[in-house]
């Protein structure tokens, strides 16, 4: 297997450092960017999954840096595309280098060598790594890894504003998202995926091994791209009293 130590991580993945030793939070983005590392380029026929939710999750690398702001908390982002390989996927997932999307295929992930995919894994193995190396330097008790979605789904509007995705840590998900409703938003648990179908996979494969808790915050495209709303969010996700 091609070694992540060799990964550019300053490009591949970006670190941000802790300000408040006591913050209670560690903070992912696993579709940070739909950038692609050199030497891969996007063929030509993929050019419209660029800057759509195929290619990495709008939004909410921007959502994900305001918290770590407000809470001088520490993050890992993967500054690659899902499209490379899915961060927040296991191994034998299907979907771990996606080769179609809304029925059409995805040129850049066909008939892909047993080289190619090493090449590829390197990046996922180097995310985790990176991911496990912070979180075992960092004494906050939950990991909350931040996402979006789209609006519509096979032509219905989703009138979900904010989804909490969790596996094995109900409680802390069920308040969380009372939380969110009592301020005002349109939430749903395990909504519109589910964390108990391995769907929240990066923070709770590391939560698990850290023994913290994990939530998954899911937050819809077309809200989550507008400052006031991503403000009013900010402020009452840092309201909730994690660690408590």
């Amino acid at each position: 297997m091609v070694d992540p130590a060799h990964i550019d991580r300053g490009n591949a993945i970006q670190r941000v450092a802790a300000t408040n030793p006591d913050a209670q939070v560690f903070l992912s983005c696993e579709h940070a960017s739909e950038r692609l590392p050199a030497p891969w380029r996007w063929p030509v026929e993929d050019g419209w999954l660029r800057g759509t939710h195929w290619s990495y999750d709008i939004g909410a690398a921007a959502l994900c840096h305001q918290l770590a702001d407000r809470w001088g908390a520490a993050g890992v982002f993967a500054e690659f595309s899902r499209l490379l390989i899915d961060p927040n996927r296991p191994l034998d997932s299907p979907t771990l280098f996606r080769d179609v999307a809304e029925g059409k295929p995805v040129h850049f992930n066909q008939a892909l060598s047993d080289a190619e995919r090493e090449r590829r894994l390197a990046y996922w193995h180097a995310y985790h790594d990176t991911f496990d190396a912070m979180l075992s330097a960092s004494s906050a008790p939950v990991v909350m890894a931040i996402h979006s979605f789209t609006n519509e789904y096979e032509g219905t509007r989703r009138t979900l504003e904010v989804g909490v995705l969790y596996d094995r840590d109900d409680a802390l998900a069920e308040a969380f998202a009372d939380h969110l409703s009592a301020a005002g938003f349109a939430v749903g648990l395990n909504e519109p995926y589910s964390g108990k179908k391995g769907q929240a996979y990066s923070p709770v494969k590391h939560a698990i091994r850290h023994q913290r808790q994990s939530v998954e915050v899911e937050v819809r495209q077309d809200l989550i791209v507008e400052a006031p709303f991503r403000q009013r969010l900010v402020d009452t996700i840092v309201s909730f009293p994690f660690g408590a």
